[in-house]
């Protein structure tokens, strides 16, 4: 079944502000949350939907690929973040939307055991540059990263503790990780559930600290990761990796590696989206005669033929020569090939002699007309 637009999910228009975004967010969320509506498979799956939707268009970089390539350029497949989120996320996201409860039905409800936010703390996420190559972006890469982040701590495995004996249960929640207070409202007296403020919700506490992480239960340490990054990226993109952010704490899930792609400077291409673009020089003569020169491409050098009388600014095409589109779907751009006409500083007197004579020439004379097109002409046919 095909995703419906984000944009109709949560009820705004495309050019939507990113406040009236989280307006309409928080109103689908509430209508369909899985606890006014239990057992209701249909609107659980309508809350997953509206969840996804905010979660793309509440990112600006996220919010610009999918306006671009639509579901395809938000692809997790495709190694860009965004879809496929599990309740936890869901319901991480909802946090943020309604504060530190989690859900406004916890209060209504007693705090369901869906809703509550884990006792662990997640990790915070990792972002990184990484520098391509035109090469690179054309085929596709792999790389290995080394990075330093927050990992689990090797002596106490992310307890904090200095061993099993320097843990006991929190006296507060008795080990659930929560605590329950009655409050009256305009509605009556209402129970809520919150997150125990002695031991943090892990419902443990801790008498002896661990010596290596005093306490934190994660160490800063160095990983290699390896990145598989599709071909077709492009300069600003942001690549996700989940999990492979900082370690969480107290056995939170850890956060997500964020790779932002940067895209070198190449010694004989520029690139103009799926194009690139490669400027040919050549002497006047040869323009005039015409010839045949050998040109470099992403893959092996290919001989193209310059008929007689090429002007400058004359544009051949190398067809399928380009960048592919990053999902595929596109194909392959081209190479586009612009022709300049060297033009030497230095004559000899030979030289000159001869440029004099051409100079007089009826056959060197400029022609208006269809055979000496302008610069917007040439670009019109560039783009055609």
């Amino acid at each position: 079944m095909a995703k419906r637009d984000y944009y109709e999910v949560l009820g705004v228009a495309k050019g939507a502000e990113s406040k009236e975004i989280k307006k309409a967010y928080r109103k689908v969320a509430m209508k369909y949350h899985p606890d006014k509506n239990p057992g209701d498979k249909a609107a659980e799956e309508k809350f997953k939907e509206a969840a996804e939707a905010y979660e793309i268009l509440s990112d600006e970089q996220k919010r610009a690929r999918y306006d671009r390539y639509g579901h395809k350029g938000v692809d997790p497949q495709a190694g860009f973040g965004g879809g496929g989120m599990n309740m936890e996320d869901i319901f991480a996201n909802f946090s943020d939307i309604f504060g530190d409860s989690g859900s406004p039905f916890e209060s209504f409800f007693g705090g369901s055991s869906r809703t509550r936010r884990s006792a662990g703390q997640k990790g915070s996420n990792l972002r990184i540059k990484v520098s391509l190559s035109l090469e690179e972006i054309a085929d596709g890469v792999t790389k290995k990263i080394k990075v330093k982040k927050q990992t689990t701590c090797d002596t106490c495995s992310g307890s904090g503790a200095k061993d099993s004996k320097a843990v006991s249960t929190c006296g507060t929640c008795q080990g659930s990780g929560y605590v329950r207070q009655v409050k009256s409202t305009f509605l009556g007296q209402m129970q809520t559930t919150t997150v125990c403020p002695t031991c943090n919700g892990s419902g443990n506490q801790i008498t002896s600290k661990c010596n290596s992480c005093r306490g934190e239960g994660r160490a800063v340490a160095e990983e290699t990761i390896e990145i598989d990054i599709p071909a077709g990226v492009e300069e600003g993109m942001q690549l996700s990796m989940r999990a492979k952010g900082n370690a969480g704490k107290n056995g939170g899930p850890a956060g997500d590696l964020l790779i932002a792609i940067q895209e070198k400077e190449h010694e004989h291409f520029s690139r103009d989206g799926q194009n690139i673009m490669y400027d040919l020089f050549l002497n006047f003569a040869d323009a005039a005669l015409g010839t045949s020169v050998e040109v470099p491409t992403l893959g092996k050098s290919v001989k193209i033929t310059i008929p007689p009388g090429t002007p400058a600014g004359k544009i051949f095409r190398l067809r399928g020569k380009g960048v592919p589109s990053v999902q595929g779907y596109a194909g392959k751009g081209d190479q586009l090939i612009n022709v300049n006409i060297w033009t030497p500083k230095t004559l000899s007197k030979d030289d000159k002699a001869l440029l004099e004579q051409m100079r007089t020439s009826p056959n060197f004379q400029p022609k208006a007309g269809k055979d000496q097109k302008g610069f917007f002409a040439r670009m019109k046919d560039y783009f055609e």
